[in-house]
């Protein structure tokens, strides 16, 4: 899955990186709308994470859906 994919399918990605992600809330999914930087910028805020792990753990995300 590509992040254009992701995009196009957001609820349902939206969904499934819920379960991962408890931290994040409705409204910071519907704020992200599909942004990567901007997902990756909310797990750096709510995880307390560089923007390299940030990342890191999003596209080994994306590559197990």
């Amino acid at each position: 899955m590509n992040w254009d994919e992701i995009k196009g399918d957001w609820k349902a990605f939206a969904g499934k990186a819920k379960s991962k992600w408890g931290k994040l809330t409705d409204d910071d999914f519907m704020q992200i709308d599909g942004k990567k930087e901007e997902l990756m910028g909310r797990l750096q805020k709510h995880y307390g994470q560089s923007k390299e792990e940030a990342e890191k753990q999003l596209d080994e995300f994306v590559k197990s859906i």
